[in-house]
């Protein structure tokens, strides 16, 4: 627990720059500042989310989940936190997931200029025979058959037991995102499928997916244990060697 004289906020971005964790001003609990979501005052005095942690002022965290956002909302933890009359959108949720998901289109379009991600199922199926691809998408809209084609093209590679890129015992499913917002993120029409090659913006836009997952999941599966997984709304996954 960081030693802060009030633990429900952090003292801005330019200090203790080494700390992973903070407490959620909702629950109480410590976590990984990767598993939380930093909000701060505009100038305006109204809350915002801030994703890359990098806004000026003090900031208020509370865990990446919808539900957790709600309630922070609903029982008025923002005032109480930030001791100060502030002002909280009745959007605020929906405003917060739409960033995320804005972040994550932004980090695709960022792997695509630098030439690591690729697009179409031939192409995609082509990557993951020659164990070049480091991370599989499929559009959350996508047609069945044609994601079951390549996850059994993938699910065929574990067993086999080779590893992807000789070493990785995991590989990532995103789903994050619609075939629309795939299409905006890499500029061409009808994206249903794409893989990331190996690079830096894979890692970047893999993290960026993982905490639209927990925003979007992390209370159902809480609730509903291992039958979340097959739900829609479940965002990454992994295949493990």
């Amino acid at each position: 627990m960081l030693a802060l004289a009030d633990p429900d906020l952090d003292n801005g971005p330019r200090t203790d720059r080494s700390a992973t964790q903070r407490m959620c001003a909702v629950d109480r609990q410590v976590r990984p500042i990767d598993e939380l979501i930093r909000f701060v005052v505009a100038p305006s005095g109204e809350v915002i989310a801030d994703l890359k942690r990098k806004l000026p002022g003090r900031g208020l965290w509370i865990s990446a989940s919808r539900r957790a956002v709600a309630e922070a909302v609903r029982r008025n933890y923002f005032a109480r936190g930030f001791k100060r009359e502030v002002r909280v959108a009745p959007t605020l949720v929906a405003t917060t997931e739409a960033l995320l998901v804005r972040s994550v289109i932004d980090a695709l379009a960022m792997a695509a200029k630098a030439g690591q991600v690729i697009s179409g199922f031939s192409k995609v199926e082509e990557a993951l025979a020659q164990r070049k691809a480091e991370l599989l998408i499929h559009a959350a809209d996508g047609a069945a058959d044609g994601i079951r084609k390549l996850d059994a093209k993938l699910e065929a590679m574990v067993r086999q037991n080779t590893g992807i890129n000789g070493e990785s015992d995991r590989f990532p499913v995103v789903t994050a995102l619609t075939s629309e917002q795939l299409d905006l993120a890499l500029g061409r029409s009808n994206v249903i499928h794409a893989a990331v090659l190996a690079g830096p913006a894979s890692k970047t836009f893999l993290s960026r997916s993982q905490i639209l997952v927990q925003y979007r999941m992390a209370d159902d599966d809480r609730a509903s244990g291992d039958g979340a997984r097959n739900s829609p709304r479940q965002t990454v996954r992994t295949r493990t060697t």
